[in-house]
């Protein structure tokens, strides 16, 4: 490659140079995923802060190498690797081979799935697979959706639609009111653990500030049936409007998965759109053994799906699909120089909140095409039983309390100090010591107001030995915060209780 390659943009004759750069940056970052033993590096905010910051924009190296060796050295030998067994803190996944190399396929073409005339089969290829998944929801023939880059987005997308159709209803009532009006009287019902996405999708939509309603979960942290149907009663008794209920399949701490027979036979029974957030939890329309949790999804009006979760696609894809193809015409918009009204192709853009749009179809479709939806499903099950396992170890290991059974992957519990001490007060130092090692990661979160850690587990190549060293070095932090002992910490130097506040935080 020339160090100053007199065309930087590819073409038909810079072919040579993509290919040489394209090896070069893949080898660059294979030999870093090679190597890595350990979640991250240990350099703190402050040192990685600097050493960007030194960096000026404005005076390029001039030589891809170079810009790549500091890119290198800047980002990757820092980076978060999510195909290691400890790194277990987020809903972040191993990715499948295949999707990596369908992100460089469609980078390379740069095509914007927003138009037929930028995009061609690229528009049939998402179209079709958009009409699959929603056969594997059960919904009938004809349902349709769009990609989106996450669940925030595909849910938006979802309440979107459904307030527009709650507004289109009351719009043919007699005396009919302003729309303003209406809309102030829309609700939407949602679980106490459901994402915060559909509070922002609310927000973003012009509903009121009290228009998400809380209803109660049970002990499982599931929506409760009976509570659902009281408060749709009491919306409609106080002359609002139940525009729609968000179901969970698989809630972001427990993995819980909301009744959703019964949450769809309620929405039947007052003619409220269900919308189920599978961002989580979609992947298990894939396993023959845990499809059986989703029974009552092929019932929804719209469903979320993340496929950079548990489809083991690399971020960003998303999706929501929809039951009926017309509720779709809420998003359509129409602009001379895109999409003429006449225009015979389907356009995207006539069913998406977003223009440009990347193909992130591909991924999915090449990693259907390469393995098979059946592999997918297996390596979900085999994260699901993980989850079960390591469980089990916790609950019989005296080191630590067992929250709840694991509904999905994820697993809550909290160090038991050996005095018999207060647990909650060293969540956090824990979790920070164990990130501040770099060996491991293990997230925090709270459960009826009290913290605890979380494993989130997505990695089908871990093993109930991997998490029980992570337990170990979780509970050597535990003594080590909270001055139970003097062992050595997760690095393996003797510990310095002297940098403990008195609240447990490592200053």
């Amino acid at each position: 490659m020339t160090a100053h390659p007199a065309d930087p943009l590819l073409s038909s004759t810079t072919v040579p140079e993509l290919m040489a750069a394209v090896s070069a940056a893949t080898a660059t970052g294979a030999a870093r995923l090679a190597e890595a033993t350990d979640s991250h590096s240990t350099a703190t905010y402050d040192d990685l802060r600097r050493s960007i910051e030194s960096v000026s924009l404005d005076h390029p190296l001039g030589d891809f190498e170079a810009a790549l060796d500091e890119v290198d050295n800047l980002w990757l030998s820092h980076a978060v690797w999510f195909h290691l067994p400890r790194t277990a803190a987020h809903l972040n996944c191993p990715v499948a081979v295949p999707a990596v190399a369908a992100e460089a396929l469609a980078a390379t073409v740069n095509t914007s799935v927003d138009t037929w005339d930028q995009s061609t089969a690229a528009t049939l290829i998402e179209r079709q697979l958009l009409a699959w998944t929603g056969r594997q929801i059960g919904f009938p023939e004809g349902a349709d959706g769009m990609f989106t880059p996450g669940g925030t987005t595909s849910t938006l997308q979802a309440l979107l639609l459904a307030r527009d159709e709650a507004l289109e209803r009351s719009a043919g009532s007699p005396g009919a009111e302003p729309r303003p009006v209406r809309a102030a009287r829309l609700r939407i019902l949602a679980s106490a653990e459901s994402h915060f996405s559909v509070v922002t999708a609310a927000r973003i939509l012009g509903l009121d500030d009290d228009a998400v309603v809380i209803v109660p979960v049970d002990e499982d942290g599931r929506m409760r049936p009976r509570d659902l149907r009281a408060a749709l009663c009491e919306i409609e008794r106080q002359d609002l409007t139940p525009m729609a209920v968000v179901a969970t399949a698989g809630t972001t701490d427990r993995g819980a998965i909301d009744p959703l027979s019964s949450v769809a036979f309620a929405c039947q029974e007052h003619g409220v759109w269900l919308h189920v957030d599978a961002a989580y939890g979609g992947g298990l329309l894939t396993s023959h053994r845990h499809r059986h949790r989703l029974i009552g999804i092929e019932m929804a009006d719209s469903v979320t799906v993340d496929f950079h979760k548990t489809w083991f696609q690399p971020v960003s894809c998303s999706a929501v699909i929809v039951r009926d193809p017309r509720t779709l015409r809420h998003c359509t918009h129409h602009a001379a120089y895109l999409n003429p009204a006449d225009t015979p192709e389907p356009n995207q853009i006539d069913r998406s909140l977003q223009t440009t749009r990347r193909f992130d179809a591909l991924k999915v479709w090449l990693t259907l095409r390469s393995v098979g939806a059946d592999r997918i499903g297996d390596m979900l099950d085999t994260v699901v039983d993980l989850a079960a396992e390591v469980a089990d170890l916790i609950g019989e290991d005296p080191r630590f309390e067992l929250i709840c059974t694991p509904s999905i992957s994820t697993v809550l519990f909290r160090w038991s100090p050996p005095d018999g001490g207060e647990a909650d007060r060293w969540t956090r130092a824990i979790r920070r010591r164990i990130w501040d090692s770099g060996q491991s990661t293990v997230a925090e979160t709270e459960i009826d107001g009290r913290p605890c850690l979380k494993f989130t587990l997505l990695n089908p190549a871990a093993t109930a030995e991997d998490l029980r060293v992570l337990l170990d070095q979780i509970h050597e932090a535990g003594l080590t915060v909270s001055g139970a002992g003097a062992p050595a910490d997760v690095n393996g130097a003797a510990a310095d209780s002297s940098v403990i506040t008195s609240a447990g935080v490592i200053a």
